[in-house]
């Protein structure tokens, strides 16, 4: 890791600042995820147009994704944390490059969706790759919050899903919907190049041997021992040393079980059905098996004694889950309601889009330095529900203000919930998990995205009319309200928001 100065974390002090070095890739790195989610948006009618598919087929287009990003976030989160970022941003963004190759040149759906599971695959190092380096410039510099790196981080996210719509708008007009696929080949290359000029190569392991110790008193309460009532446990990383096989350091029979867990669930998910309770029964017998393999294994996969203790955690991966149905019903089915039931280009439909995640930006940037996340969390959810209770009244003879009304809301919502969930994990996590506890919070992230994908393609069937808009709605005002009882009975959360203030000074 170099020691440059950053500019601003670091004046006028003796301690190094944040290396700004390491912003390029970590920031290109994380939102190649959310442009290919937010660009697909306003692709599904053309492509469905194209391929003469009915939403109900094309909505596989953004599940087959979310399955591979959900899948493998922590899994390659967990790599990180073993290995490095280094070696799995470079493998990830290159697959990204490959995935836009086979999209552009896809001769029918089949294959799309199989790029699109390349897409989840390749994007999947990004985001923990971006926050395990966060992790370690702290503990390099002693300065355990950089907030504006956070911020730097969630603006990033926002800024892309402003431009995702309005891009793929444009690409489509100028080249069709194949474009929106060709975009990821430039994308891929900039980002290799960028990991490879700047990433560390620094070892995982010497780097935790001198720096892992200053995280670990830096942030006792994150231990399990440490927490009244938890018992003893080996160190996340206790069992990971050089004495042990590369299999016994992953954990590979925990991330199988996990993967049949995760799939079977999801593949349930994403059509709803009382003919695949098989799957549903197949989920609950691999997470059986799954629990009793990680509470026995040295060195677990995912460390259940350490997350089963750290109840401020779990509430934080339950919110994400039911804030994000919102979300993304949002973004998938109100889009493909302004396209199809209001009469909306896919230009049009992204330009819709603007005023949402333009005031997202700048929530996130007024509200970046703080913190503290119950009060960002409270009044994203009433967002949320404001958003949810308007959209009830869209018809297709609405205003186009209406529209605009309804996106301008869930700005609030869209720019307080991803800010304050990505800090509730960075301050609650283990700091040796860091990065497979970040992919975890995109893959309850993501799971919120396969409910909200199996609700709108229930709701809407073959045509997005107003009718399966409102159906849809219900379903989000739903969420949003156990979003906000989920906020409200949860007293943790001033403990937590106090633990990061005190960190972050």
């Amino acid at each position: 890791m170099t020691d440059a100065k950053a500019g601003g974390s670091g004046a006028g002090t003796d301690q190094p600042g944040f290396d700004r070095g390491l912003l390029p890739p970590m920031l290109l790195g994380s939102v190649l995820n959310p442009i290919n989610s937010t660009i697909i948006a306003v692709a599904l009618v053309p492509i469905g147009r194209a391929l003469g598919a009915p939403a109900s087929q094309t909505a596989w287009l953004v599940s087959a994704l979310y399955l591979a990003t959900s899948l493998g976030q922590p899994v390659v989160g967990r790599l990180i944390d073993v290995f490095g970022p280094r070696r799995l941003f470079l493998l990830s963004t290159g697959l990204v490059g490959v995935a836009g190759v086979v999209g552009a040149l896809a001769p029918g759906l089949g294959v799309l969706i199989g790029a699109r599971v390349l897409l989840g695959f390749g994007t999947c190092a990004g985001y923990p790759a971006a926050m395990a380096l966060v992790r370690r410039e702290a503990q390099r510099t002693g300065r355990d919050s950089p907030g504006g790196v956070l911020t730097a981080l969630a603006v990033a996210n926002q800024t892309i899903a402003v431009v995702g719509p309005l891009l793929g708008g444009l690409l489509i007009a100028v080249g069709g919907w194949r474009a929106t696929f060709a975009l990821n080949v430039p994308l891929a290359v900039a980002a290799v190049l960028l990991g490879m000029l700047r990433l560390p190569k620094v070892e995982p392991e010497a780097g935790r041997e001198t720096g892992s110790e200053t995280g670990s008193e830096a942030r006792p309460e994150a231990r399990p021992e440490a927490r009244p009532g938890a018992e003893p446990t080996a160190h996340p990383t206790g069992g990971c040393t050089r004495r042990g096989s590369l299999a016994a350091r992953l954990d590979l029979p925990g991330m199988g079980l996990f993967a049949a867990m995760l799939v079977s669930l999801l593949l349930f998910l994403m059509n709803l059905h009382l003919r695949d309770w098989y799957l549903l029964a197949l989920s609950a017998a691999a997470g059986a098996a799954f629990a009793v393999r990680e509470l026995r294994a040295a060195t677990p996969f995912i460390d259940l004694r350490v997350i089963g203790g750290n109840i401020p955690l779990l509430a934080t991966y339950g919110r994400a889950l039911v804030a994000y149905v919102v979300a993304y019903s949002f973004l998938y089915g109100f889009t493909q309601w302004t396209e199809e039931g209001f009469g909306l280009t896919p230009f049009h439909a992204g330009l819709a889009q603007i005023p949402m995640f333009l005031l997202a930006i700048g929530v996130s940037v007024v509200s970046g330095r703080n913190t503290s996340v119950r009060g960002k969390l409270l009044l994203g959810a009433l967002g949320q529900i404001a958003a949810c209770l308007l959209i009830l009244t869209l018809g297709g003879d609405s205003p186009l203000w209406m529209l605009l009304l309804v996106a301008l809301i869930f700005g609030v919502p869209q720019g307080l919930n991803n800010l304050a969930l990505q800090n509730s994990v960075y301050f609650q996590a283990d700091p040796e998990r860091t990065a497979s506890s970040a992919g975890l919070l995109r893959t309850f992230a993501y799971i919120g995205s396969m409910v909200a994908s199996s609700a709108t393609a229930a709701s809407f069937g073959h045509h997005a009319d107003t009718g399966g808009l409102h159906r849809l709605a219900w379903v989000m005002l739903g969420s949003g309200v156990l979003y906000l009882l989920l906020t409200l009975f949860d007293r943790t959360l001033g403990r937590a928001a106090g633990t990061g203030t005190r960190a972050s000074a």
